[in-house]
């Protein structure tokens, strides 16, 4: 049986997000000349492609405050691949990877052709990085990256690193940005260990994947939008990374919820 609903969650799923992937490259090339950075309609097409993806996975999902209105970025614990689905189908956001990501098979071109920003965690990159993300800020993209650096268990958070935020400091941002910190809480389905969405260490996406379409019944994700917080108020990117690490700390709930 397992078998089967991998099948029957897997192939609609594929042909939900790769059509999706052909249609957003086919508005993209309309979209582009037009509006050039700006991308007005494309967005739309991803969130709602993550939006039934969810659906189509059996994952209920759930949601408490709202997305900020402000410009700048989000900043959310990480624990899963299963993250991009979530923090994607709520709002537009333009995810911040690390280089590696573009060259993957399958997400790597599903994360080029949404507008991921793709970096290099090396300090002579620093700069560039910048100038990168004051460009798309400045443009009106809302930016999201993982502060952990890496993936957890899903059962914990992990130190902010402080990196990314300087970004925000610049002559040009601190006075207009704000950053939206946001908790990713997973329950797994009953019966499961607690773990069973977390994807980290040296796990590979392929048996994680089949793992998630085999379960006979699934869990839920809930996610919970924290009060923006406005660069200028702090002094230095240590502690406005502490500030956010302290707000999506605070909100990671793992009691299990309520049964629907």
């Amino acid at each position: 049986m397992g078998w089967v609903r991998v099948i029957l969650r897997g192939v609609p799923l594929g042909l939900l997000v790769f059509g999706g992937l052909l249609v957003l490259l086919l508005v993209r090339l309309v979209e582009r000349p037009i509006f050039r950075m700006q991308r007005p309609i494309t967005p739309v097409i991803s969130r709602n492609v993550c939006r039934w993806s969810l659906v189509l996975l059996g994952v209920r999902f759930s949601a408490r405050g709202a997305p900020m209105a402000e410009k700048g970025a989000v900043v959310a614990n990480h624990s899963s691949w299963l993250d991009i689905f979530a923090l994607h189908a709520t709002q537009d956001v333009y995810f911040v990877s690390k280089s590696e990501v573009a060259g993957w098979p399958g997400i790597g071109w599903l994360a080029r052709a949404t507008g991921t920003v793709f970096i290099r965690r090396d300090p002579k990159e620093a700069a560039k990085q910048k100038t990168i993300f004051e460009d798309r800020l400045q443009a009106g993209h809302k930016l999201l990256f993982f502060p952990e650096g890496t993936s957890s268990d899903g059962r914990q958070v992990l130190p902010f690193k402080s990196t990314l935020f300087a970004a925000f400091f610049t002559e040009e941002l601190r006075d207009i940005c704000h950053i939206q910190p946001v908790t990713l809480t997973y329950h797994a389905p009953e019966a499961e260990d607690d773990r069973f969405y977390g994807w980290w260490g040296d796990m590979e996406f392929g048996p994680h994947l089949l793992q998630t379409l085999a379960a006979p019944r699934q869990g839920c994700i809930e996610l919970e939008y924290h009060a923006p917080l406005k660069v200028a108020d702090f002094a230095q990117r240590k502690s406005l990374a502490a500030a956010s690490e302290a707000a999506v700390r605070a909100g990671l709930s793992l009691e299990a919820p309520p049964t629907p």
